[in-house]
């Protein structure tokens, strides 16, 4: 649809767009403000101490079909694998 720039403006829905936006600008800044509080929260500090904490993560040894990239020592699946170099097996990402 197209949009006569040049017609004279009504003052009223002007004054009422501007209240709309105004409100929407502030419910959307009340909203930001309660996740970034959320995000705080949850966040420690490097060098925190953790010594009272539980971690229980299982580690999975290495498989037969795996191998670790000798650039980003990462362990990847034989199907990544995309040379052998100087230093070792190198995984597609890394020769890309």
């Amino acid at each position: 649809m197209a949009q006569d720039y040049d017609s004279p403006r009504n003052k009223d829905e002007d004054e009422e767009s501007l209240q709309a936006l105004s409100k929407s600008n502030r419910d959307s800044a009340e909203d930001i403000d309660d996740d970034e509080n959320a995000i705080a929260e949850d966040y420690e500090l490097p060098g925190a101490d953790l010594s009272n904490e539980d971690s229980s993560v299982t580690v999975i040894p290495m498989q037969g079909d795996e191998f670790i990239c000798s650039e980003c020592f990462l362990v990847k699946h034989r199907s990544q694998l995309d040379h052998m170099g100087p230093d070792g097996p190198v995984c597609k990402e890394c020769a890309a």
